[in-house]
């Protein structure tokens, strides 16, 4: 691989890996290992897990692990040399350093806002991400706030001009630098006049002045191809404009800042981003932009992938979307609260945020590197192929495509992973509280429409079924505990609590822990349900149950069954229907 990030075409995939000519091999031969080696080790494991049979060659633990993206890229289980034997596109993250740590904040309290700003400040915060109105009193709201240190990035959709004026007038009624890295912040999407003059404003001032905001596709539930593809027509759209209204389309590339959105997928993460930097490049290239500036990022933890019960996973989520953006090269990276999906975070949120970049680049030393991922056989192709599907999807926008129904098929299909759980939501979909105690938050009037991932799980939980499910074990705890556990955590997923019999030895030990449960579910083993499962169901009937479900396989005796796989969307819909 060259220097530049392309690769010497035509790398086949090794029998065994070889040291490099000239080097030292310190490998002991006992510790050499060829693919087909892993291959057997492998296919080992997954035959051990059932997922392989002994008839099945070990060569398909390629296609039993290959995960598929919502844009049907192949995520391959191993970084191999044969997989960058065909990459068309080429560049790394030109990041230096420690990234800018962006706070965000909505300015319809000034007073409030600004006890909030200085404290995320003073707690590491670089930069602000303000959502404000045009009359929003900035005076107020960025008091004792040091702008010359401190980039500002303005957010104000309804009034950008206005906006944009009033943060100039502050800064010269201080007669103050504006800061590297402040943006006036006028949407790459606005009205054209609008556009142009906050784009004079920011050449002007010398500053940044527009917003490329791709985040706002994903918050639709768009895929990663089709945010890159939104981004690319978006920035194209800002550089057409702004070159008719004859400002060069070199300046105008300058102006602008890219904001994406970062998930807890962390490969597809970090990929779409370097992904965007090539797309880019490759528009201000077609462009004719000489000396072209590389994309500036400022990337935000996914909303839609936060929940609103068990909010404290989210933690995990954004750690990991924060990784990944810093892996990715992301310029600026705003990790939202944990307790973002209740309303207005705390300031605790607030503080787990702006710490969760500080353990990240103080700790994990993670800006230590500009490219982590550059080299690595498997991010190299799927960042190459998110690249090319991106660019599919601009060539579309670009030929009048609407992006609505591809959001929506992708919409589709993601809810149909989330409902049959090949998308897990832990605390929501799975593992679920509910004797949880959600903490209370204001609403937030600046947070944008988003539809979660797990939207449909979280409507059953803010309606929970009135009456519970009896969970009619059978037989000893070891015997039925894999499977209550499963039915148990399946029912609350969809709101549904559950009364558990205990440990039983008959049909007679399960009616006397019934208390005329509309629904049961019987939950044990293969030879438990051999021997009296019916017995059970039919005494269960006759006590006055109208609805028997089973976990585990289908049987004539039960009403509906549940086991891995179920639509579980589905199934909860039913089983509340039958509790009332």
């Amino acid at each position: 691989m060259s220097e530049d990030g392309t690769v010497d075409g035509g790398l086949d995939e090794p029998d065994e890996l070889e040291p490099e000519q000239g080097t030292l091999d310190l490998a002991d031969p006992g510790d050499r290992w060829t693919i087909a080696d892993w291959e057997k080790a492998t296919a080992a494991v997954l035959r051990k897990s059932r997922r392989m049979t002994d008839e099945d060659p070990d060569d398909l633990v390629w296609s039993k692990l290959t995960r598929t993206t919502l844009d049907d890229i192949p995520v391959a289980p191993l970084g191999t040399a044969a997989l960058a034997a065909d990459l068309e596109t080429a560049g790394r993250p030109t990041r230096s350093g420690a990234w800018d740590v962006r706070a965000h904040l909505s300015g319809h309290d000034p007073k409030a806002a600004n006890e909030t700003a200085l404290v995320d400040l003073n707690g590491g915060v670089t930069s602000l991400w303000l959502s404000v109105a045009g009359d929003t009193d900035l005076k107020t709201l960025l008091n004792e706030v040091l702008l010359d240190l401190a980039p500002v990035v303005l957010d104000a959709p309804d009034a950008p001009v206005a906006a944009a004026e009033a943060l100039l007038g502050l800064l010269k009624e201080r007669g103050t630098t504006p800061a590297d890295g402040t943006n006036l912040g006028a949407d790459g999407e606005a009205d054209e006049a609008d556009l142009v003059a906050v784009a004079r404003l920011a050449l002007e001032a010398g500053t940044l002045g527009v917003v490329v905001d791709a985040t706002r596709v994903h918050d639709r539930g768009a895929s990663d191809a089709q945010e890159l593809g939104h981004a690319l027509a978006v920035g194209t759209r800002v550089l057409r404009v702004l070159g008719e209204a004859g400002i060069p389309v070199a300046d105008a590339a300058r102006l602008v800042e890219f904001r994406l959105a970062a998930t807890d997928e962390q490969f597809p993460t970090i990929a779409k981003l370097r992904a965007a930097r090539r797309l880019w490049a490759r528009v201000l290239q077609l462009s004719e932009v000489a000396d072209p500036p590389a994309q500036r990022q400022h990337v935000v933890t996914s909303r839609p992938m936060m929940s609103a019960y068990d909010p404290w996973v989210n933690m995990l989520r954004t750690t990991v979307a924060a990784f990944a953006a810093g892996v990715g090269g992301a310029d600026a990276i705003s990790v939202l609260p944990f307790d973002s999906p209740l309303g207005e975070p705390d300031a605790f949120g607030r503080r787990i945020a702006r710490n969760t970049s500080a353990l990240l680049i103080s700790e994990s030393h993670v800006a230590h590197v500009a490219d982590p991922a550059g080299g690595s056989y498997a991010v190299e192709k799927l960042t190459d192929d998110l690249a090319r599907a991106g660019w599919e999807v601009f060539g579309a926008l670009e030929s009048g495509e609407s992006l609505d129904e591809r959001i929506e098929a992708i919409v589709a299909r993601r809810e149909r992973d989330v409902a049959t759980r090949k998308r897990p939501i832990t605390g929501l979909t799975e593992f679920p509280n509910l004797a949880e105690t959600l903490p209370e938050r204001p609403a937030d009037p600046s947070a944008p429409q988003v539809r979660r991932y797990g939207a449909s799980f979280e409507a059953l939980r803010d309606d929970p079924a009135t009456s519970p499910v009896f969970l009619a074990t059978l037989g000893t705890v070891a015997a039925h505990t894999a499977r209550a556990t499963f039915a148990s955590n399946l029912l609350a997923a969809g709101g549904i609590a559950v009364d558990v019999a205990g440990p039983t030895a008959d049909a007679d030990e399960l009616l006397a822990a019934y208390d005329g449960q509309s629904v049961v579910c019987l939950a044990g083993s293969d030879a438990a349900y051999t021997e009296w499962g019916e017995a059970a169901a039919a005494a269960l009937r006759e006590a006055g149950a109208t609805w028997v479900v089973i976990a585990g396989k289908p049987t004539d005796y039960a009403d509906d069954s549940c086991a891995m796989g179920v639509d579980a969307l589905d199934f909860l819909t039913r089983t509340r229907e039958k509790t009332v």
